[in-house]
């Protein structure tokens, strides 16, 4: 990553220059006391991210972040201020983040892993040309951004085939894998027939799409290459795994990611082969949901944070961790006999339907709220 520092004092700029130096994951490749100077070195040299100081003569940092996330929509600003409550200013204008001086090392160092973390994610991502599989909910198709129809297959098994081998993110599977998994009551004379025809058919549909991708077949194996194309459960992956929400612009990351999450992976197909993963990326999705929810209560967000928690129970309603949630975000509002109510109705379900009681966190969290003990 390569950085440079705008700040009218030399100080300053020497301090995160040896700051950067120290923690050697970062270049600088100047450093300006003039915005002016700054803005001219951006002209001619590719940049990652700018440290700008807010409090200069002439034009102001906030003045500069503005005019430098205009004509550099890629490149990642950190403000410098001795003064925070310049914060909500600076991440309205889409600021990666900001840091008080003087300087802390290790929150300087959390800054530099938050750049990091968001340059990995902006990489990953696909190019404007690639198409996109939707996994989540039914499998379907989205082309160059656009909403596209549901793929349609000759055959239930040609798109099974197509699920499977994407499943499978690039890697080889042998015939008799696949045999076994999609044909299995079937002899293997007929069963290799209809992987023959199956085959066809995917290599066809990938033709009639115009993406790079193909089915390949090399030692008793097959697999589809991925060329032209990603699905949302890998963009969902790629992005999820956020370090923390700290800031809103981590936020509105996570939301995007979020909603990605149109329903379970493969849910309306049911392939049994896609329940680990489905499970998985489901798991991945309500933890992202309940630090989201956390994010908004603490920024005084109550109502956004319940509506969000009650939704999320609809989908896993025997989750303790959402209850507990649940019913702290009722106490955020003042409202003890929705959390009251809420508590005794999830009591209810679990002792009725899996002849369980609450978790021991869960029943001492409830008696702290409503000062039961």
């Amino acid at each position: 990553m390569k950085a440079i520092l705008i700040d009218d004092e030399n100080p300053a700029l020497l301090q995160l220059e040896r700051l950067i130096q120290a923690d050697g994951r970062m270049d600088v490749g100047g450093k300006f006391t003039r915005v002016s100077s700054g803005l001219e070195y951006l002209e001619d040299n590719p940049v990652d991210v700018v440290f700008l100081d807010i409090e200069m003569p002439g034009i102001n940092g906030l003045e500069a972040g503005e005019r430098l996330s205009a004509t550099h929509p890629d490149l990642h600003i950190v403000f410098v201020t001795a003064y925070n409550h310049y914060a909500i200013e600076a991440f309205e204008l889409n600021a990666l983040d900001y840091v008080l001086k003087p300087v802390d090392p290790a929150r300087f160092s959390k800054t530099i892993s938050r750049i990091e973390s968001r340059m990995s994610t902006t990489r990953s991502m696909p190019a404007p040309q690639d198409s996109v599989v939707i996994c989540f909910k039914r499998l379907a198709l989205e082309a160059s951004g656009e909403a596209g129809g549901l793929l349609r297959w000759r055959t239930q098994k040609a798109q099974e085939l197509f699920a499977f081998l994407l499943h499978q993110n690039g890697q080889w599977v042998t015939k008799d894998h696949i045999l076994e998994t999609l044909w299995p009551q079937l002899v293997l004379d007929k069963a290799t027939t209809q992987l023959h025809t199956s085959v066809y058919q995917v290599r066809k549909v990938l033709k009639h799409w115009g993406v790079e991708a193909t089915i390949e077949y090399a030692h008793d194996s097959y697999r589809l290459t991925r060329s032209g194309f990603t699905t949302d459960a890998d963009l969902f992956i790629r992005g999820i795994h956020i370090p923390g929400v700290e800031t809103e612009q981590e936020f509105q990351q996570l939301e995007r990611v979020l909603h990605l999450y149109q329903g379970d992976y493969l849910e309306e197909h049911d392939y049994f082969w896609a329940k680990p993963v489905r499970e998985e990326l489901r798991r991945q999705y309500i933890h992202g949901s309940l630090v989201a929810a956390a994010y908004e209560r603490n920024k005084g967000r109550e109502r956004q944070a319940l509506k969000r928690l009650l939704a999320l129970q609809q989908k896993e309603p025997y989750s303790d961790e959402i209850c507990r949630s649940v019913i702290q975000a009722y106490h955020d509002q003042g409202n003890e006999a929705a959390l009251v109510s809420h508590y005794r109705e999830f009591t209810n379900l679990i002792r009725n339907e899996l002849d369980a009681a609450p978790e021991a966190e869960t029943v001492q969290l409830y008696l702290e709220l409503t000062d039961r003990e």
